[in-house]
């Protein structure tokens, strides 16, 4: 039976990982945590009250049981904890990416986890309105979708040094390509999924990192669809939107003007529909339906394993793309 106060275990503490403490005390839960940096436990427990903080993943789940779990730690490490964390049978909302690549996956074949994958931007509602927009039709059909995301990584945590950041790191799960299959995974939630792929993945910049820092990616679809997604880790200014162009207008959404846009003209004028709602937003709305799993006043996750795997299928595809030079069909 589920705790009036539920009791959530966050996997890893870092930035995602006191963000979702944050959140989820502001739900009433209560909440402890695992990292095995002890300045990343004092941090937490400076922002708000925890019942307890470990060192320790195998103590952490022998000393208390729980009513759920989140996974913010880096992406190398998420198939482990899933499995260790699915062990007491509980809901995990892991943060994204749900590995480094899709193969790594397989481990979850016979395990009995209950995931909700954190693809965030799902709940961010300017994204969710341009996706309703983009399905019902209001440009006509969709020919060409666009996909942008430029942010220079040392402006991302600036209280740490960027070569610290797990983004940094290959094998740690960093890099362009796979902590931005956010975008991946949006165009597969607006599409479905591609038949092919062509890519590049390259480290081109000077950063001190060992991941990859631009990508380009062209893919098509059957009936004509073309998309096409460039991320990066250099930009100034930061960059996030997407712009999609159908047979009647054209329907984009701009993060940093927090809108979605309309055109049908061949003048840069624009039909604008404004937000007002700040990032954490999206991070609410998975604490959210996380604690709607867990007390079973919601069936099924929104964003699944089968969605993580998804995406990451893709990832893997523009990996063999760049590395072959050649463009990679994706089974669909």
């Amino acid at each position: 039976m589920i705790a009036t106060t539920p009791h959530i275990l966050v996997i890893g503490l870092g930035s995602a990982g006191k963000r979702h403490a944050r959140n989820l005390r502001s739900l009433g839960c209560e909440v402890s945590g695992f990292d095995p940096r002890a300045d990343r436990q004092q941090e937490t427990a400076a922002e708000g009250p925890m019942k307890s903080l470990f060192g320790s993943l195998d103590e952490a789940l022998k000393a208390q049981d729980y009513d759920g779990f989140v996974i913010a730690s880096p992406p190398s490490f998420h198939i482990d904890q899933i499995i260790a964390a699915s062990a007491q049978g509980g809901w995990i909302l892991c943060e994204k990416p749900l590995s480094i690549d899709a193969t790594g996956c397989k481990r979850l074949a016979n395990s009995a986890a209950k995931v909700l994958l954190g693809y965030t931007y799902r709940w961010w509602p300017p994204v969710a309105e341009f996706r309703r927009r983009l399905q019902s039709g209001e440009i006509g059909a969709v020919r060409h979708i666009r996909f942008v995301m430029s942010a220079h990584l040392a402006d991302w945590h600036p209280w740490e040094r960027y070569q610290d950041f797990f983004m940094a790191n290959k094998e740690q799960g960093g890099g362009a390509l796979l902590d931005e299959s956010h975008f991946l995974d949006l165009l597969l939630w607006f599409v479905g999924k591609p038949k092919a792929v062509m890519a590049s993945v390259d480290k081109i910049s000077d950063l001190d990192i060992s991941a990859d820092d631009n990508v380009d990616v062209i893919a098509s679809f059957d009936g004509g669809l073309r998309a096409n997604l460039h991320l990066d880790l250099i930009g100034r200014p930061h960059q996030r939107h997407i712009i999609a162009v159908g047979e009647t207008g054209t329907l984009m959404w701009s993060y940093e003007e927090n809108a979605v846009k309309l055109s049908r003209t061949g003048e840069l004028k624009w039909d604008s529909q404004a937000f007002t709602c700040e990032r954490n937003e999206m991070f609410m709305g998975a604490a959210s339906e996380l604690l709607e799993l867990i007390r079973g006043t919601r069936s099924a996750p929104s964003c699944t394993l089968t969605d993580g795997i998804a995406a990451l299928e893709v990832v893997d595809a523009c990996r063999q793309s760049a590395a072959s030079s050649q463009s990679i069909r994706l089974n669909t």
